[in-house]
């Protein structure tokens, strides 16, 4: 019985290790997105969200919420820094039905561009068409 009780918190150990390591490597893997959203670097996003792909088997719509820009979501800092190339990258690889969702506080990506003056932006014509 004491071998078994052992065992098991050996492997509960490991397993918080392991989850906080992964935990890490994901935070470090999408440090810069913010930087690379605003700088409208389409290509670096890319590659960005294909790492991330590979290493984590995570797509943009698993840590599309957990990610902040200042408070805002990774579209919205699209819109507001005028990053029409990233904005409309991010709008095609996330599914529809998370594109109509409301975010963190409440709102629709739509109605918080239009409610910010962003209802004419470019990204909101794509996201638009794609919903």
């Amino acid at each position: 019985m004491l071998k078994i009780v052992k065992t098991s918190i050996a492997i509960a150990a490991i397993s918080l290790f392991t989850a906080g390591n992964a935990q890490a490597d994901i935070n470090e893997a999408l440090q810069n997105i913010c930087t690379i959203v605003k700088a409208d670097d389409k290509g670096e996003l890319r590659k960005k969200m294909k790492r991330v792909q590979s290493d984590f088997r995570m797509k943009l719509k698993d840590y599309y919420t957990g990610v902040s820009c200042g408070g805002n979501s990774l579209i919205r800092t699209a819109m507001i820094s005028n990053a029409v190339e990233t904005g409309i990258l991010m709008i095609k690889k996330m599914p529809r039905g998370d594109l109509s969702s409301p975010e963190s506080d409440g709102k629709t990506v739509l109605t918080w561009a239009s409610e910010n003056g962003l209802g004419t932006s470019a990204i909101v014509a794509v996201l638009k068409d794609r919903i």
